[in-house]
């Protein structure tokens, strides 16, 4: 769906407007294509003190053929302007260490380009070793945020707090949050902890794969598809009956199998193993996306409607779980990703099915991550904001205006941006990387 306003701020007559009258100016997000590096431009890297997690961030920028340095006076005094802006703060053991934050990031915030990246890595805060550490780990998550409503021109800016002993699990991480797959991601802060290290090629890291992906027809879910095979994965796309024609093109173009069945079915299950053992041999992703709204505000809810969301949003995904973690259709080693929504975090008028659903979904991450851990499996959600697609056309259009304008990129994501970021959650590379709900929402203001 197009951003008619975005488009005219574009023209001539419109930053005239926006200059004068201080109208909302969202920029441009480039997406990834094919062919880009991870990033494209200058990256200034900075770092409390000599650490295992600063080297491996220095190696990891070596190996994309970044161009980085570590003199912030030098760039802020010349007409350099960095793509990307990473901050080693794993080292920060009190709080009087966090004036270091201001020492290095004060002199180039101004400098960082357009669609920019700010990268914190910190220390996971609750595996600090004394409560002074913990107390200055914390912080972080404060100046994240805030700056990510600073730094505006399409940039984002993400804490990455890891695990001791875990600085080989950050590759793939990092990897997406400096790149244009990560376009509508700000303001987010994920935990990476110890799992396998997985050594992949980063242009096909889901070869050899199998993902499914419910409410694939379409939307959203079409997209999530189209990403995990451009990563190499083999794809089984489930829907409804009713859907069966758009699974049927979505499928046959992207070299999947499908299957048609209501996933609140009695035995859905069961008939989604038994496709993916006869088909694929098992399963290694599966992303829960088929989600239904049934607006209307709890006073005059019937509860058959209250029912459907809950059944479709957050039941079925719990039952699919249970059954293919029990009979070992998802393969050790393997990757769940819920959709969830803002709504499920901030809440929303008129959809309390709706929140309670989403909400529910990010319970099961929470409930799920250290039972599936014993198993190598990993579980993580991802809440996306406003996305642009046939469900928001049909919004109101001054609900529709306000939606796409209340987060720091002023504007609405794209359902590749969901994709993406399930993507890097899908990917083996990512295994130290469970129990974490990442919001695709271009920082909103709703639940922040």
């Amino acid at each position: 769906m197009t951003d008619r306003y975005q488009t005219f701020t574009r023209t001539p007559l419109g930053q005239t407007l926006v200059k004068n009258l201080g109208l909302p100016d969202p920029t441009p997000l480039p997406r990834w294509r094919a062919g880009d590096r991870v990033i494209d431009g200058p990256v200034v890297f900075g770092a409390i003190g000599e650490t295992d997690a600063g080297k491996a961030i220095q190696a990891l920028l070596r190996d994309v053929g970044a161009a980085f340095s570590t003199a912030t006076e030098g760039v802020a005094s010349s007409s350099i302007r960095p793509k990307a802006l990473v901050f080693d703060a794993t080292g920060a053991s009190t709080t009087a260490d966090l004036t270091s934050l201001q020492r290095f990031f004060s002199p180039v915030i101004r400098q960082l380009a357009a669609a920019g990246r700010v990268i914190v890595v910190g220390r996971t805060p609750e595996l600090a070793q004394s409560a002074e550490q913990q107390v200055a780990q914390r912080a972080l998550e404060g100046f994240t945020r805030s700056l990510g409503k600073e730094v505006k021109r399409g940039a984002t800016v993400n804490l990455v707090y890891v695990a001791p002993d875990a600085h080989d699990q950050l590759d793939s991480t990092l990897r997406f949050f400096l790149s244009p797959k990560s376009a509508y991601v700000s303001g987010q802060v994920t935990r990476v902890g110890t799992g396998q290290l997985v050594s992949n090629d980063p242009a096909q890291p889901l070869a050899g794969q199998v993902a499914l992906v419910t409410g694939a027809a379409r939307g959203i879910g079409a997209s999530i598809a189209e990403v995990l095979v451009r990563d190499g994965a083999t794809v089984i796309g489930v829907d409804v009956a009713q859907n069966a024609e758009p699974l049927h093109k979505v499928m046959t173009r992207l070299g999947g199998t499908e299957l048609l069945l209501d996933v609140t079915a009695v035995d859905a299950a069961q008939r989604i193993a038994a496709h993916a053992q006869e088909h694929h041999g098992g399963i290694d992703i599966v992303v829960h996306n088929a989600g239904i709204t049934r607006d209307k505000r709890l006073a005059n809810m019937r509860t058959d409607t209250w029912d459907a969301v809950l059944d479709v949003n957050l039941r079925a995904p719990e039952h699919i779980t249970a059954h293919l973690v029990e009979t070992g259709a998802l393969r050790d080693g393997g990757s769940i990703i819920g959709v969830s929504s803002i709504a499920g975090i901030a809440g929303n008028n008129g959809q309390t099915n709706y929140a309670t659903s989403k909400a529910g979904v990010i319970g099961l991450v929470q409930a799920l991550a250290p039972k599936l851990a014993e198993k190598q499996v990993r579980i993580n959600a991802v809440a996306p904001g406003f996305i642009e697609t046939e469900m928001t056309a049909k919004v109101p259009f001054a609900i529709r205006e306000v939606g796409r304008r209340i987060n720091s990129m002023q504007q609405g994501g794209q359902p590749v941006d969901v994709a993406e970021t399930i993507a890097w959650l899908a990917d083996p590379a990512s295994a130290g990387v469970t129990g974490n709900v990442v919001r695709v929402c271009g920082q909103s203001m709703l639940g922040a």
